[in-house]
């Protein structure tokens, strides 16, 4: 809706500049606003100024002022991530490519040239001034060396503070409540962000009718907000949004796309989608996967077969961190502990699954 209340005043403001470009340019009929005369004013060059105007502004006045927002944004992100030395850096590459540009002018008397004078020199100052800027960002290390060559033998710790990355946090993430401890544990480093429309699906969740979905949704916001009380962890709510965009994955990924950030999940399908689009994905199920005990086959362990598995005489039982262990006649020892040795280990997207057998049939045979 505010968009398009946008796009409308945008539109007016094209419609007025239309007319008076028509008229500054010597395009305009001259005549006098009356019932009488309309349909001259619906030919003439001044409405089809505003016309012309009205759709400018409309479509590409409004499209290049969201881009520029977007600009905005991803730069103020940037900058929080900008060091003293890159500054420095980027100041001296400015001033250089300024000094070799006013050079060129002086020494070819660029604005001594008929009617191109003024524009030449100015475009010889950007262009120089973005080469000076550019290098100087490209080059940082070898600049650093030698504006700061006192410190060449010495650590640069702020190289090893820009590893981190902001990272954007999904609704499931947050009702799942793992990454809390996770941050704990300082394995995670950076900015946790939480997009206000991430906030506003928790808060229709924790109001539904269904109890156990209110239940979750107000679990999220309990341990959001004990997240947001710990020192230790850096979390930042912002109120970006996009309102052509209706689902809150897609703002996800869009959002992660114009701030550089990681999405932190555990929604399989927004882990693919954000994938497919070039976002970086940081997926808690796959983080537990990864950090559970390597279980080799031949190896022993003791498992308590507690349901009857797909295949007849299979008994299913888990280890302590959830893992399934699928169990070859394990149905007869349905409520007990039982030896069994690994002969498989099969990995798949929703986890790791373990087969095995008893170990007394190993034994007779």
């Amino acid at each position: 809706m505010l968009k398009n209340i946008m796009r409308s005043i945008l539109a007016i403001f094209g419609a007025i500049l239309g007319y008076n470009a028509v008229d500054m340019l010597g395009f305009a009929d001259k005549f006098k606003f009356s019932w009488g005369n309309l349909d001259s004013f619906f030919t003439s060059p001044q409405f089809f100024g505003i016309i012309g105007g009205g759709l400018i502004g409309f479509f590409i006045i409004s499209s290049l002022m969201e881009k520029l927002l977007e600009l905005v944004i991803n730069f103020e992100y940037k900058l929080k991530e900008i060091t003293w030395k890159k500054t420095i850096i980027s100041v001296v590459g400015l001033i250089i490519g300024l000094i070799f540009g006013a050079l060129i002018n002086f020494t070819f008397s660029v604005p001594k040239i008929p009617r191109l004078g003024m524009t030449l020199q100015v475009t010889i100052n950007i262009v120089f001034t973005y080469i000076g800027f550019s290098l100087a960002i490209n080059k940082e290390k070898e600049l650093t060396n030698f504006l700061f060559e006192h410190n060449k033998n010495s650590i640069d710790y702020n190289n090893f503070n820009n590893l981190s990355s902001n990272k954007i946090l999904d609704t499931s993430v947050i009702i799942d409540g793992r990454i809390d401890d996770i941050c704990k544990t300082g394995f995670i480093e950076g900015t946790l962000i939480i997009p206000e429309f991430v906030l506003e699906e928790l808060r229709h969740i924790a109001d539904s009718s269904d109890v156990l979905k209110r239940n979750r949704g107000r679990r999220g916001l309990d341990i959001l907000k004990r997240m947001q009380k710990d020192q230790d962890i850096d979390v930042e709510i912002i109120n970006q949004d996009f309102d052509d965009i209706p689902e809150v994955d897609s703002k996800l990924v869009k959002l992660a796309q114009i701030t550089d950030a990681k999405i932190v999940t555990n929604d399989f399908n927004l882990n693919k989608v954000a994938e497919l689009q070039g976002v970086n994905v940081l997926n808690i199920n796959e983080l537990a996967n990864a950090v559970k005990p390597i279980v080799l086959p031949g190896e022993e362990m003791d498992v308590k077969v507690i349901k009857e598995g797909k295949e007849d005489g299979q008994g299913v039982g888990y280890l302590d961190d959830g893992t399934m262990i699928v169990v070859d006649n394990g149905n007869k020892y349905m409520g007990e502990k039982v030896v069994v040795l690994v002969t498989s280990i099969l990995q798949t997207a929703a986890g790791r699954m373990i087969f095995a057998k008893p170990k007394f049939q190993e034994q007779i045979m």
